[in-house]
């Protein structure tokens, strides 16, 4: 705090020896995904969010259906205001970098509407390893390995 706004505090007589503080909103950027098909719903989901207290600044990216929200704002209160105003289907941006991911090719971590260059970010351990392979699938590849000397000899 400022020295104004401690000044401002000693001389309040609104408050009597009660100290209620507001917990201040952290900057904080909100990534959001909605399907964007033209001109008109990117105004559209623009005036739904640029009209929301303590938002900085709006960009939309349509090709990667994906809305990027900068501001003092609550991302479920900018999802819910989105789904309000505008009646489309919006979700917190689901999506991490492909480097990111371990297995990015993993079934639950994979996806095929994702942009180029994301995967699904997936938190549930059962989801993000990788599947063990099957006895069968180990002695295919096992047998034609290099490093296996009993191997094909074929070469």
């Amino acid at each position: 705090m400022g020295l104004l706004d401690h000044v401002s505090e000693m001389f309040d007589c609104s408050s009597v020896g009660s100290k209620s503080f507001k917990k201040r909103k952290q900057l904080q950027t909100v990534e959001i995904k909605v399907k964007i098909d033209c001109e008109g719903c990117e105004r559209k989901v623009r005036r739904a969010v640029e009209g929301m207290k303590g938002v900085s600044s709006v960009e939309i990216d349509p090709k990667q259906h994906k809305l990027t929200v900068v501001g003092y704002v609550e991302p479920e209160k900018v999802v819910s205001r989105v789904i309000h105003r505008t009646g489309k289907k919006a979700e917190l941006w689901p999506y991490v970098p492909y480097d990111v991911v371990d297995h990015p090719y993993a079934p639950g971590v994979y996806d095929r509407k994702a942009p180029a260059g994301y995967v699904r970010y997936s938190q549930d351990p059962q989801v993000s390893q990788l599947a063990r392979a099957s006895s069968t699938e180990v002695r295919y590849t096992t047998a034609f390995s290099d490093e296996n000397p009993a191997g094909c000899s074929v070469m």
